[in-house]
């Protein structure tokens, strides 16, 4: 029997605000919500944005007074609005304006050789042939030159790639805990896990009690590593600008980094550790490794996820000399402006007119379980991962070509989700969660696919939705940006449209596809399809099942006094949600960093042939017994 991995807990953050509970899903869709919901996704982006706080029960702007929790949208609206989702690069990332570079200056002797003094220290190692030295007091020399001299200085330029989906405007995940000179990306990690931790309704420890240590894993990356300066970027960058490499910039820039701060610091697990990358497939590879786990009962309890914060000068350069982003130039060409700038809300354009994809920064993390576990707890089902499929592209000429993997990472998704759920329901109740980069080439090569496999399922009108039109691609975290949305879906019956564009482009296949260009209210939803296309052929596809289906699924295995017992746990776990969703709308996010806490000796474990108990660890571990391979020995 197969286990299934079901989806009991979400959390993270993104362009749009905070995971669980759907609020950045929420903030998307947030002129579809009704009054209740638009209420409670306004106060929940103001104290995030530290617009406003909550104490003592009550709402605070900056000054001191009272806000009601109905004045919000009214009073601080526009404001939350205008932070939130894709926006003009602020500066607590660099200015897009005037971005910091070393301009090159070749300086020539006029009738003198060129005279300076500086202390003897800073002379360079080995001299300059054209250098010549004299001594002077208190350990400083005068140079002179003769011929040229080559420098370089700080300056400025004017960087043409403007637009990014950064976390909510006041947003810093530095000051919710102690964190030690952590980079942005490790922050965002412990924000995220702790979250979707939280939003089970249980505390990490309640969960770890009813299974053995190594029943656990987490399965994280991150594409790029930790790129400011307190990890790669500072090994990086620090001895040209005449700086040390400090002691952590290799270890906190890996990308298994966000794997091992959720063990490390979050959770303490012992369990299985995993971390892959495939550019911007990544949170569907770690999703892949965590599915096969559960289906093979190796593990009862997955955090997946992953993070990248990577809206930096370099990073930015290196897509901008790719042409993959949206420019300005490119961008003013589309919308036919000649003066002023170009609109920094809309440059991601899936399936529209478009000219390059938006970066975008994310953390995302699920918390999956096997479907007894999940019965056995009561947890709130989200969703279930029926399977995850990869493939790659074969041969290719450049190494960022589209090929024909995702032509069978799509296929095999879509005829699982026929054999779980029926004809019917793929072609009535399905929708896809694209991976819509917004880059010309992508438009036609994904809208292709779906074409084709519409017409080999025979479906019509097959409802698409693009997040990176709303957030940005945020590379490693993006399908789990998609996921996230795929739940705000079953949640809410609201199907995102794409409405930074104004129609669909001529040149995509859309005849059997619905890509919608406002949000509109659908019928409740049984199927998602998280699609992604990363770059050197890392094509995934997730077949998401929803909470109905699942829960029909779970009934039929588990049985109704099963179930019955399930519903009464429910009703508990569902209050404990509920107390944490209250204080997470009021920013107060009960960040989970056991920093030393809790370490473990080579005293704590007792080790036997047959298990090893450690201390603070409810059930022990039992070691091998059954030779696998007795058919052979």
């Amino acid at each position: 029997m197969t286990a299934l991995p079901i989806i009991v807990g979400m959390g993270g953050i993104n362009a749009a605000g905070r995971t669980s509970f759907h609020q950045g899903f929420r903030r998307i869709v947030i002129d579809k919500l009704n009054a209740e919901a638009r209420q409670e996704t306004f106060v929940g982006l103001a104290t995030l944005m530290n617009i406003l706080k909550f104490e003592e029960g009550k709402l605070l702007d900056t000054n001191g007074a009272t806000v009601e929790a109905s004045q919000v949208e009214s009073l601080f609206g526009e404001q939350i609005l205008n932070g939130t989702l894709i926006r003009k690069i602020e500066k607590n990332h660099f200015d897009p304006d005037a971005t910091p570079w070393q301009q090159k200056m070749t300086m020539g002797q006029s009738e003198q050789a060129i005279t300076f003094e500086t202390k003897a220290r800073d002379l360079p190692t080995p001299l300059p042939r054209s250098w010549t030295i004299t001594e002077l007091a208190d350990k400083r020399v005068r140079v002179e030159i003769a011929g040229e001299f080559e420098a370089k200085h700080d300056s400025t330029r004017d960087n043409p790639i403007k637009a990014a989906g950064q976390f909510p405007t006041g947003f810093e995940p530095a000051v919710l805990y102690n964190s030690r000179y952590q980079p942005r990306g490790l922050q965002a990690t412990i924000f995220g896990a702790a979250d979707a931790i939280h939003s089970t309704g249980y505390s990490w420890d309640d969960i770890a009690s009813k299974i053995s240590p190594d029943e656990v894993g987490t399965y994280s990356a991150s594409v790029f590593g930790q790129v400011q300066s307190e990890g790669l970027g500072g090994m990086m960058q620090n001895r040209m600008r005449g700086e040390r490499v400090s002691t952590k910039n290799l270890a906190l820039g890996l990308n298994t980094m966000s794997t091992d701060f959720i063990n490390a610091y979050v959770t303490g697990s012992v369990g299985s550790t995993f971390t892959s990358t495939g550019a911007c497939a990544t949170f569907l590879y770690n999703l892949k490794a965590a599915v096969q786990d559960i289906q093979a009962g190796r593990i009862r309890v997955a955090i997946v996820g992953s993070n990248d914060c990577a809206i930096t000068p370099e990073v930015i350069e290196g897509f901008g000399n790719m042409s993959a982003l949206a420019n300005e130039e490119g961008l003013k060409k589309l919308d036919g402006i000649t003066q002023g700038s170009a609109n920094h809300r809309k440059t991601s354009r899936p399936f529209g007119d478009n000219c390059g994809f938006t970066i975008g920064e994310a953390a995302q993390f699920i918390v999956l379980m096997d479907d007894a576990l999940t019965v056995e707890l009561g947890c709130k089902v989200l969703g279930s991962v029926a399977d995850v499929y990869t493939n790659a592209d074969g041969i290719k000429k450049s190494i960022t070509a589209p090929g024909p993997g995702n032509y069978i990472t799509m296929a095999k998704s879509v005829a699982l989700a026929t054999s779980i759920v029926g004809k019917e329901s793929v072609q009535n109740r399905s929708f896809i969660l694209a991976h819509g980069s917004s880059t010309p080439q992508n438009r036609v090569t994904e809208s292709l696919i779906y074409d084709r496999l519409a017409q080999s399922f025979d479906i019509n009108n097959w409802p698409v939705a693009a997040p990176k039109a709303y957030v940005g691609h945020t590379i490693g975290p993006a399908s789990g940006d998609q996921v996230a949305m795929a739940l705000g879906v079953f949640s809410h019956n609201i199907m995102p449209g794409i409405t930074t564009i104004d129609k669909v482009a001529d040149d995509v296949y859309s005849e059997r596809l619905n890509i919608a260009t406002d949000h509109w209210h659908c019928q409740e939803m049984d199927v998602a399809f998280i699609n992604s296309k990363g770059f050197g052929g890392n094509n995934a596809t997730a077949t998401i099942l929803s909470p109905n289906v699942t829960l029909s699924m779970m009934a039929k295995r588990h049985g109704e006094a099963a179930m019955q017992g399930y519903q009464a746990s429910l009703a508990l776990v569902e209050k404990a949600q509920l107390a944490y969703q209250e204080k997470a709308d009021h920013a107060q996010f009960d960040i989970i960093y056991k920093f030393g806490d809790g370490v473990l000796s080579d005293e704590d474990l007792d080790i036997t042939a047959e298990d090893i108990a450690m201390t603070g660890f409810a059930h022990k571990i039992a070691l091998p017994k059954q030779n696998p391979f007795d058919d052979m020995v």
